[in-house]
């Protein structure tokens, strides 16, 4: 495929579907090409791959096992490999499993912890020496969780694992200024899943002081925002419609009972 080399790319992971496929597409749409990270959705990546270049813009499909250490040390040397550069990574793939504090083991959290938090690290490192070495700059957009700002007890080692995350925002900031900066961006509640109906999740989304919570397209905004904007680093934008400043005893996908 032709590729444009005055495009900057960017790789996205769990770019495959849901939300990491809507930034891919809202990217590519603004100029970016784009790497689509997938774990074994290959048919899903391939779609967004083509949507992408339908878009115009150079695109490729990668798959990783982000539990595995030295199969995220080698992702970013593919991407470079194909695209000969990368100027951005959007860490949006999360293991999302549930536990609570009664089942919590840790197993279960090392398991979050190597495909949320350490790969999200791990990348940001290699950015860093890529950037460097090309004498550019980058930036690293980590997908947070506004339930950090709005903490409750579901999804335990979930929760642990983006909080470790949003903590690695600032010291990663601190630690690869000024070559590469570092954001975070932390929807509420965008996409339904099995196990809310089309009903629960409208109930569930007007729950914000706006009376809507965030959008693929919302996200996808700021996401390209924080990519593009110079002066933004060791912060956190929460796109939630103010679902953080409201107190939930519960994950949103087990409050339909309580609606």
């Amino acid at each position: 495929m032709p590729q444009n080399p005055s495009s900057p790319v960017v790789l996205v992971t769990g770019a495959a579907k849901r939300l990491g496929r809507e930034i891919a597409l809202a990217l590519a749409a603004s100029g970016w090409r784009v790497a689509v990270h997938y774990r074994s959705s290959s048919l899903d990546a391939t779609k967004t791959v083509a949507d992408c270049a339908r878009l115009s813009r150079a695109s490729s499909s990668f798959a990783c096992d982000l539990e595995d250490e030295a199969g995220v040390r080698a992702l970013l040397p593919r991407v470079i490999k194909e695209f000969g550069q990368v100027d951005a990574v959007v860490n949006s793939a999360s293991t999302f499993e549930h536990d609570s504090a009664a089942s919590f083991s840790f197993s279960a959290l090392e398991k979050h912890l190597r495909s949320n938090t350490g790969a999200a690290i791990l990348l940001a490192q290699a950015l860093h020496q890529h950037v460097s070495a090309r004498q550019a700059s980058g930036a690293v957009v980590n997908l947070l969780d506004q339930k950090l700002w709005n903490q409750n007890p579901d999804f335990f080692s979930y929760t642990l694992s983006k909080a470790a995350l949003e903590a690695a925002n600032t010291m990663l900031a601190m630690a690869l200024a000024p070559k590469v900066r570092v954001v975070g961006v932390a929807p509420g509640l965008t996409l339904t899943s099995h196990m809310l109906s089309a009903e629960q999740f409208e109930a569930l989304h007007k729950l914000s002081p706006l009376g809507r919570s965030s959008t693929p397209a919302d996200v996808a905004a700021t996401v390209r925002f924080a990519l593009e904007n110079q002066s933004i680093t060791g912060t956190t934008l929460l796109v939630d419609g103010g679902q953080h400043l409201m107190r939930f005893e519960r994950d949103f996908s087990l409050m339909p009972a309580a609606l």
